[in-house]
């Protein structure tokens, strides 16, 4: 009889599995224990950029087979990663900070899994959109997430008037090219005073939040730095904070 401690089977890659892993969005020490043993496990580990998930392995001691899945070769590579499952292989899909599919490269090999009935097991960990929204002091009771919206202003502007009278938070993200254009369209198409949050660099260094009337938050977002991560919240219009 072994003295052997048991095996751990949730920190263990089975064969054939794909684990969808949830990497930090700025601080290393989100990392969760499963994650950093799948990570360091895996048969092969999925990811956007080969540079920053192989640098994020080197912090962690970690040496993988790295394979570059992104954008602009998902559709292809899905299928290729699917076969490798098929054929026995342990994958762990990443992006290159927070969950992965959420408004990042991941449905397409998901999918792909699905459809050939594969074993896919979430690793969970940081998501800046549950980061904001359960920080934010905007109602939690429900939301829409939209991700990012289209960059022309009147494609934006429309989808504000559609949803000016939603009964659920809005949750968006926004790049720091256009996150002072998005502040003012939001206080001409939903007014001065609806109540928003626009929080930036979470988890990082330089971490900011804006929360009250869009125009006070519009006023402040504007004095300071509109570099890094956004995530915008907007509240329900019947909202008071």
């Amino acid at each position: 009889m072994s003295d052997a401690a048991p095996v751990n089977a949730s920190l263990t890659p089975q064969p054939g599995h794909l684990y969808v892993v949830a990497t930090p969005i700025g601080n290393l020490a989100d990392l969760t224990e499963r994650a950093r043993a799948i990570l360091g496990a895996v048969d092969l580990v999925a990811c956007e950029d080969t540079r920053t998930t192989g640098g994020l392995l080197t912090r962690l001691g970690l040496r993988r087979d790295l394979i570059a899945y992104h954008d602009h070769n998902e559709t292809e590579v899905a299928e290729h990663l699917a076969a490798q499952l098929a054929a026995g292989k342990s994958v762990a899909l990443v992006s290159d900070a927070g969950t992965p599919a959420i408004s990042d490269p991941g449905f397409r090999l998901v999918r792909a899994c699905r459809r050939r009935n594969l074993p896919i097991v979430p690793v969970p960990g940081a998501c800046a959109l549950a980061a904001v929204v359960s920080a934010s002091g905007l109602p939690t009771n429900g939301f829409l997430f939209a991700g990012f919206l289209i960059a022309k202003t009147s494609a934006r502007t429309a989808f504000l008037e559609k949803y000016r009278d939603f009964e659920y938070t809005l949750a968006l993200y926004e790049s720091c090219h256009r996150i002072d254009k998005f502040a003012e369209e939001i206080v001409a198409t939903l007014g001065p005073d609806r109540i928003i949050c626009i929080a930036r660099e979470v988890t990082k260094l330089h971490e900011t939040w804006y929360v009250g009337r869009a125009a006070d938050v519009r006023d402040r977002l504007l004095k300071g730095s509109l570099k890094g991560e956004f995530v915008v919240l907007i509240a329900p219009a019947d909202f008071v904070l």
